[in-house]
C-alpha cells in the first residue's frame, strides 16, 4: 500500500498543505497503523459531506491536530467531487426534509436547479441555496456524522478481518513446512 501513497516529503512540500509547516513533521500523521488511518478516513468524511469548498484544508488541519493519518484524511475528501456532489446534495437534502418535516415540491425542484445550474452568477445561486438552507444543513450534518463514524469503525473492522486473514494464512503455511 505504501508504493500507492505520497511520501512526507512530496506532502510537505504541496504549496496546498506545505503551509502548515513543522506540524507536518510529527510521526503520527504518515505511519499507517490502524487507529491513524481510521481517525484519518473519518476526518476526511466529516469534512467531505460538512464543507461545500476547501474540504482538503480542513481536513489537513483536523488531521495534524488529532494526529490522525493524513493521506488518509485529505484522500478521504474525494468521496465529494464533481460528479458526486449533485446525488449527495440531493440525498442529503430530502434526509433534512424528512428529519424537520418540511419540505415540498417547489425546494425539491429548486435543489435540483442548484445542482444542475452550478455556473449561475452567485446571487441567483445563493437565493435558490437559501431556499433549501435549513434541509440541506441538516442532511449533511447528519451524513458527515454517521459517514464519519462508518468510516472510523468500517476501517478498523477492515484491517482487523485483514490482519486475521494474515495470521491464518502464516499459520497454515508453517503448519506445512
Amino acid at each position: 500500500m505504501r508504493r500507492f501513497l505520497p511520501t512526507a516529503e512530496t506532502v510537505r512540500g504541496n504549496r496546498w498543505v506545505g503551509w502548515i509547516g513543522p506540524a507536518l513533521h510529527h510521526p503520527r500523521l504518515w505511519h499507517l497503523n490502524r487507529r491513524g488511518v481510521a481517525l484519518g478516513m473519518a476526518i476526511g468524511v466529516f469534512f467531505a459531506f460538512l464543507v461545500p469548498v476547501a474540504q482538503i484544508p480542513f481536513a489537513a488541519i483536523a488531521a495534524v491536530w488529532l494526529r490522525g493519518n493524513l493521506v488518509a484524511a485529505v484522500g478521504s475528501t474525494m468521496i465529494t467531487n464533481p460528479f458526486t456532489f449533485a446525488p449527495i446534495y440531493l440525498i442529503a437534502y430530502r434526509l433534512g426534509s424528512l428529519i424537520i418535516g418540511e419540505g415540498d415540491v417547489a425546494a425539491d425542484s429548486t435543489l435540483a436547479q442548484v445542482a444542475e445550474e452550478a455556473s449561475s452568477i452567485m446571487v441567483t445561486w445563493s437565493d435558490k441555496f437559501l431556499a433549501v438552507g435549513k434541509q440541506l444543513v441538516v442532511g449533511l450534518s447528519l451524513m458527515a456524522v454517521v459517514g464519519a463514524f462508518l468510516a472510523y469503525f468500517g476501517v478498523l473492522g477492515a484491517w482487523r478481518l485483514f490482519v486475521v486473514a494474515e495470521w491464518r494464512r502464516r499459520s497454515r503455511r508453517h503448519l506445512h513446512t
